[in-house]
């Protein structure tokens, strides 16, 4: 997986405020228990120094349990995590109970015994329940923020794409009329400028196309780069190459229009147009474990794949696409050295299957 190494980093981060949330429980738990041995005259003096051992113990237990439901299993559904968790919480007070007699024991203090030990499987059962509850409804809140800030930068987006639509749109058959004007001004021995000039319109029109509709096939999109290609070889000459690897079973996949062609233009610009005997481009498109996977490699010098904000801001085209990517997938464009020089930009898209009746 092209994002494997970015989902591992992500599954091991602790957000400090769920953290806080965390430890906010279990200190409430333990002051109202100390209160309550306080207010007991016949509890045992023992017991008062056992209150913060049982508290940081419990909270040292919960922390791998936590770590399971949010962040291992994040996205399964809430049923299947309460279903999980009949089976977990035997695990947690089981673990929870031996830890803590074996410490009071080491530390000759006193712990419940015989049929009063009961309530050391009680409490314990219903803190963990109490705690779950408020981390699955704080956990509910931050995906319902998180749903509502991305539905208003779509909205947002749609609205810029729809003035984006309207500029396009003035008047574009005076642009074909054009193209077509000078074209048939050519010679007939100047064919290749003539195939060139069509290409273009082709380019212009596709554009105008992509501001209209919201997902295009694989091979429309393909067509468009393959086109944008041939002009830009027909101004590099010999020093520009490019390879285009693509499965055969991925043509009729639906995408966003213009996601790829940024990403080639700034391999192009960045790593290619300067260079001296210029290099090499490639275009991979494959489906791997449910996803779409595009890769575009370039041959040139390469740059520092640590500094994300910077090669973002290498061009308008390239932090448009990663925005893009960001509100409808969660996940921007990524990059990394390619071997043994140069670029590589890469991002994946959940697959979205074409219909068996598109006409294009």
């Amino acid at each position: 997986m092209m994002y494997s190494s970015y989902l591992d980093r992500k599954i091991w981060q602790i957000p400090l405020r769920e953290i806080v949330l965390l430890l906010g429980v279990y200190f409430f738990f333990a002051v109202t228990y100390f209160i309550t041995l306080v207010l007991n005259s016949k509890a045992v003096y023992s017991f008062y120094l056992t209150v913060p051992i049982d508290y940081l113990l419990k909270f040292i237990v919960i922390i791998p349990f936590w770590w399971l439901y949010f962040r291992r299993l994040k996205d399964w559904s809430i049923r299947d995590k309460i279903l999980l968790h009949f089976c977990t919480l035997p695990m947690y007070v089981f673990i929870w109970i031996n830890l803590y007699y074996t410490t009071c024991d080491v530390l000759d203090l006193g712990h419940l015994t015989g049929v009063a030990s009961v309530w050391d499987l009680y409490i314990p059962t219903l803190i963990y329940f109490i705690q779950f509850g408020i981390l699955h409804v704080y956990d509910y809140y931050k995906k319902l923020q998180k749903e509502k800030e991305l539905a208003a930068s779509l909205r947002q987006i749609a609205l810029q794409s729809e003035l984006s639509a309207l500029k396009a749109q003035i008047n574009p058959h005076f642009l074909y009329n054009v193209f077509n004007t000078i074209s048939a001004s050519v010679p007939p021995a100047q064919e290749k400028t003539r195939i060139m000039i069509a290409t273009l319109s082709d380019l212009f029109r596709y554009q105008l196309k992509a501001s209209k509709v919201e997902l295009v096939t694989i091979a429309e999109e393909v067509e468009f780069i393959q086109k944008y290609l041939d002009l830009e070889k027909e101004r590099f000459g010999d020093r520009l190459d490019y390879h285009l690897h693509l499965s055969s079973d991925i043509m009729q996949e639906k995408i966003p229009p213009l996601l790829i062609q940024p990403l080639v233009e700034n391999a192009i610009k960045h790593g290619i147009s300067n260079q001296v005997k210029g290099g090499r481009l490639d275009l991979y498109i494959a489906k791997k474990e449910g996803e779409l996977q595009i890769e575009v490699k370039d041959s040139g010098p390469g740059i520092n794949t640590a500094d994300t904000a910077s090669l973002l801001q290498k061009g308008i085209g390239l932090s448009n696409t990663h925005d893009r990517l960001e509100k409808m997938y969660g996940q921007g464009v990524q990059f990394k050295k390619n071997t043994p020089k140069g670029l590589k930009v890469y991002f994946s898209i959940p697959l979205q299957y074409a219909e068996s009746n598109y006409s294009g």
